[in-house]
């Protein structure tokens, strides 16, 4: 039954001790002509492990002698490159984001659905073709995972538009590469202008689905309204203007990658209704009465500290640790200065490309001064300054005049003559509102526990907070209070 397909020579291991189970997989995958060799228990996948190579595995999570994450823990220590597919109980996410996190390239849930069966395995040994597979074979196993982690020409591309060659952005690129051949949602954390997006590009870029829908989601920008609608899709004569079906987010990036930036700003209604669909793969559009299965790889990014979200009940638990598989965090602008010149170069290339003008200049006087602006907005601040710079320069080499740097910056508000109910000592505008609304909280608190005796109870009760409300601004504020934890029980 084999066929001439580049994925028809793959050869797979199937790993499950109930025999119906293990014969129905193994017909599955010989129709669709790979290889199958098949084993009962973990000794015996052990065994032919230890004999042979193999393109992909199917793996039980519990088998009569160990757990299927055993395989797992052994393939990552010999660095073999064989991806790993486990299948777990109905609606265990837990395991699920265990297998994740072990490695695995993806999970599937029993029942399982013999369609979305053949779809991630086919996702799992895609890469793999005969000629490939004969020619890794003889290759040592350290220079197979190697070859297997290499950035193909897009991802390569897309890695160099994260400019900057400075130690943290240089693990940023690293676990880009590591994580991107893996199915386990990322969530990428790093401060508004910092390039999130372009993370979550280079991490689809890397995958194996780089050929696939890329979607890109800013659930910030959705009416509450409409969420269902936009990302599970709707039929004709749904609601009122339904004169069509129409395709949802998920849809629109089936067999590809759903980015969905400021995920934090998700109601907890379609928190809820999100979380299901990760889980369960299948969407229900509106006005439907069958589900459909869909086939996504989940990015998610935000700015905010989404831990602190969930201790103050504005995001699910659940769906946090379902999201948060693997973790990226992008470090701000004012943390890797180093990276100016190579980010000033990147950026004045596009705009020059843009405006159809020649690569400007950029003095080193310029760049100094660049350096010692705070640069609150990150990267997308330093595109806008050297943009303005561009757009009003009339010499070959750019001058930023301190005007675009104060543009950005809080100006003080001076009282006039005709407004006398302002006071002198007016504040100024802060640029940050939340990081100032922070330090000003934060002194309040330190104030108040200094005058209690950095007894809780009391400060809470001063402030008209409960003790619940203050241990937990405490701790988002990372107040240290180790020299009287225990005044609380005492109070």
């Amino acid at each position: 039954m084999a066929t001439n397909t580049p994925t028809s020579s793959a050869k797979i291991l199937v790993v499950d001790d109930e025999p119906d189970l293990r014969t129905l997989y193994e017909l599955t995958l010989l129709r669709e002509g790979y290889r199958v060799e098949t084993a009962e228990n973990l000794a015996d996948a052990m065994q032919l492990l230890s004999e042979r190579q193999f393109d992909a595995i199917i793996t039980d999570m519990r088998l009569p002698d160990g757990m299927g994450l055993t395989l797992l823990h052994q393939i990552k220590a010999q660095q073999r490159s064989e991806r790993c597919v486990v299948i777990t109980a109905y609606g265990s996410a837990e395991n699920a984001v265990e297998s994740l996190k072990a490695g695995a390239f993806d999970y599937l849930t029993k029942p399982v659905d013999l369609k979305q069966f053949r779809n991630v395995i086919a996702s799992a040994v895609q890469d793999t073709g005969a000629k490939t597979a004969t020619v890794n074979r003889a290759l040592p196993l350290q220079r197979r995972a190697e070859d297997s982690l290499a950035p193909s020409a897009a991802g390569e591309a897309a890695l160099r538009r994260l400019a900057g060659e400075s130690p943290s952005m240089k693990l940023v690129k690293e676990r880009i590469v590591k994580v991107a051949r893996s199915m386990a949602p990322i969530l990428v954390r790093g401060e508004s202008g910092t390039g999130k997006e372009l993370v979550a590009r280079a991490i689809h870029a890397n995958s194996h689905r780089t050929a696939s829908a890329w979607v890109a989601v800013n659930c910030s920008a959705i009416p509450e309204n409409l969420l269902e609608a936009e990302f599970f899709g709707s039929k004709k004569g749904a609601y009122t203007g339904a004169t069509q079906d129409r395709e949802g987010f998920f849809q629109a990036a089936h067999g590809g990658t759903l980015f969905l930036d400021e995920i934090g700003d998700l109601p907890l209604a379609m928190q809820s209704k999100l979380l299901r669909v990760i889980q369960e793969r299948y969407v229900r559009p509106i006005g439907s009465t069958q589900e459909e299965p869909v086939d996504v790889r989940i990015i998610s990014a935000t700015h905010k500290d989404l831990a602190a979200e969930v201790l103050a009940g504005r995001f699910r638990q659940d769906l946090y640790y379902r999201l948060n598989v693997i973790e990226i965090v992008i470090p701000p602008l004012r943390e890797r200065r180093e990276d100016l010149p190579a980010l000033c170069t990147a950026l004045l290339r596009r705009i020059a490309l843009e405006a159809n003008i020649p690569l400007p200049v950029l003095p080193t006087a310029v760049l100094n001064q660049l350096a010692l602006d705070p640069l609150i907005g990150n990267v997308r601040e330093l595109e806008n300054l050297l943009h303005r710079a561009v757009t009003l320069s009339d010499e070959d080499d750019l001058q930023i005049e301190p005007s675009c740097f104060q543009a950005l910056a809080p100006e003080p508000v001076t009282p006039s003559a005709s407004s006398p109910c302002i006071e002198e000592n007016t504040a100024t505008i802060p640029s940050d509102l939340q990081g100032h609304l922070d330090s000003q909280e934060r002194e309040i608190l330190v104030q108040a526990l200094r005058e209690t005796g950095f007894n809780r109870t009391a400060a809470a009760a001063r402030l008209g907070l409960s003790l619940r409300q203050i241990r937990y601004r405490i701790a988002r504020l990372n107040i240290d209070t180790t020299s009287s934890d225990s005044d609380d029980e005492h109070a």
